[in-house]
């Protein structure tokens, strides 16, 4: 069996054989739940029948919509012979009884789910469905992307699950996959469903897809692992009404996801599946507490109380040898909830809970060991040890604007003495368009040793990064995010994004020979890295400005200018 889990990209499917599409022709059933999505919900159909003769049936299941979703459904099962409609009379309140009505109305020995918001991607029932009659596997899981709209950004959801193709045999191999809580992008066995009496929770559960999953990987099927893109997952995190696992400003929700992990790892000890249910709790540290603990700073005060008292009480049922098997930032900031009596420290708890997680000082020790601070202890076992691309130290930057052109002084912090015996012997700066994987620029410099820390100066070329920002298209506010690489003096590296003070935020207005001014901004983004906003030219800073004054009128005044 080969190694089923890694790190490289997943691949969206664009051409099946015929040879392919008539081995699986007429084995899979789809299921696609629909609430008030008269708009989306047709594309969705779209994509499932596009998937040509591998596709015997599609069940559609209207949950009790008050637009006109019922009607779009209608007219177009009535366009096409395997689309049915089953019509609820009124809303479930989630996704799991829909789901349940179509999964009973499905005839086909293969089933799978559709969000009517999202699509299936060309080639990906004929994927899934070959490695089901391939491996006999009455399960089988691909790749998922997160596309971010309107922009249009993809993100690989869990890819290091989908590394390459794989057949995994037993409850062991099967760990990994409890990270992957979709429903979604599997598709399943009929009877192996019916066999284990495995269905989806009913009425209002906001995590029954966490549910569902663990009563499947409970079983302890054979899973066939494909590492092409099968389902594409749209976010629309603009939409006016998110979706229900989305909606995470009320402590309901966090709530709702606690439930779902406490239950899931009951139905993993019922089952006997000890090694799942650990699996799930460190599932649980690494990316459900992570997630929300990075946005906890942002809520009130009344809902940082009431969460931190629920996950506390929910973190006192993991034991330490449990947290102790969490990734450090994971389980650091675990130990730190269930220290601190009340919120605390959470401008530090955000950048810890980021990806990639971030130590803020101060560095303090208890004897030989590294503590969270001199007040609260809170051991942080190995943070002296760990790599430096694992935990990379501190990079401050901030742009000098008054030099023609620009320049970023930047000082490299010292993290628990772990560069003291081996500093930084050059730090390159690069300039990246925001959305860009490389930079269009970089310079270098040798830092030298300071106080804080290890420090230099690179040009920043202001004049220059609006100019390739033009050419790359952007004719208003151009977002500019900077990263340093940091090589150290026994050739180790690491590349991390740099930090803006947050008191040294500013705007200035910077003569340019080619644009006459250059407005510029330096601030911090929402997970704690040094941006730049440059507004090249007058047309472009007044529209700048103007768009800073509409928002004024709509809301609460904030800093800066531009979108």
């Amino acid at each position: 069996m080969g190694r089923p889990f890694g790190c490289r990209r997943s691949r969206t499917i664009t051409v099946v054989s015929s040879i392919t599409s008539t081995c699986v022709a007429g084995k899979l059933g789809v299921v696609v739940i629909a609430h008030n999505d008269e708009v989306l919900v047709g594309d969705a159909i779209r994509s499932v029948l596009d998937q040509g003769p591998v596709v015997a049936e599609v069940v559609a299941v209207d949950d009790g919509s008050s637009d006109g979703t019922a009607r779009v459904l209608d007219e177009l099962a009535a366009l096409h012979p395997r689309l049915r409609v089953v019509h609820r009379p009124e809303n479930s309140g989630g996704c799991g009884t829909p789901r349940n009505d179509g999964f009973r109305a499905v005839t086909a020995p293969l089933v799978i789910f559709l969000d009517s918001d999202d699509v299936l991607p060309d080639g990906a029932a004929d994927a899934l469905v070959a490695a089901a009659e391939r491996h006999g596997a009455p399960v089988v899981v691909g790749a998922c992307v997160r596309r971010e709209l309107p922009e249009g950004r993809d993100v690989r959801w869990q890819p290091a699950l989908y590394h390459e193709s794989a057949v995994l045999e037993t409850a062991a191999d099967l760990a990994p996959l409890v990270h992957d809580t979709l429903c979604v992008n599997k598709v399943y066995d009929r009877a192996f469903l019916a066999e284990h009496g495995i269905r989806f929770p009913d009425g209002r559960c906001v995590y029954e897809d966490f549910l569902f999953t663990a009563r499947v990987l409970a079983a302890a099927p054979r899973v066939a692992v494909v590492p092409d893109t099968v389902y594409i997952w749209h976010v629309r995190r603009a939409a006016a009404r998110p979706s229900i696992s989305l909606d995470r400003d009320g402590i309901a929700n966090w709530r709702a996801r606690i439930a779902a992990h406490r239950l899931a790892v009951e139905t993993f000890e019922q089952a006997g599946r000890t090694g799942l249910a650990a699996a799930c709790r460190t599932k649980f540290l690494a990316h459900d507490l992570r997630m929300y603990a990075r946005d906890l700073r942002s809520h009130d005060a009344e809902y940082r109380r009431a969460w931190w008292a629920l996950a506390r009480e929910h973190l006192g049922t993991f034991g330490e040898e449990a947290i102790a098997a969490a990734p450090p930032a994971a389980r650091w900031a675990a130990r730190l909830v269930l220290a601190a009596e009340e919120p605390r420290d959470l401008e530090r708890l955000s950048r810890l809970a980021a990806d990639p997680a971030r130590l803020l000082p101060p560095y303090a020790r208890k004897g030989d060991a590294p503590v969270w601070s001199d007040d609260l202890p809170v051991e942080l076992d190995g943070a002296d040890t760990l790599p430096l691309d694992v935990l990379p130290p501190l990079v401050d930057g901030e742009l000098r604007t008054r030099a023609a052109g620009g320049g970023l002084r930047f000082t490299v912090r010292d993290q628990y003495g772990r560069l003291r015996a081996n500093p930084p012997r050059t730090v390159r700066i690069g300039f990246l368009p925001r959305g860009a994987d490389t930079p269009v620029r970089t310079a270098e410099s040798t830092p030298a040793e300071t106080a804080g820390g290890w420090s230099g100066r690179v040009p920043a070329g202001l004049t220059g990064l609006a100019r390739e920002g033009r050419r790359r298209g952007s004719r208003g506010v151009q977002l500019w995010d900077l990263r340093a690489e940091v090589t150290c003096a026994d050739g180790t590296s690491f590349t991390t994004a740099l930090r803006l003070p947050e008191d040294r935020q500013r705007r200035s207005a910077v003569p340019s020979s080619r644009y006459g001014v250059l407005l510029v901004r330096q601030y911090t983004t929402a997970n704690g890295s040094l941006a730049v906003r440059l507004a090249p030219g007058a047309r472009d800073g007044l529209r700048a400005v103007g768009s800073k004054l509409r928002r004024i009128r709509r809301g609460p005044r904030r800093k800066g200018f531009g979108a």
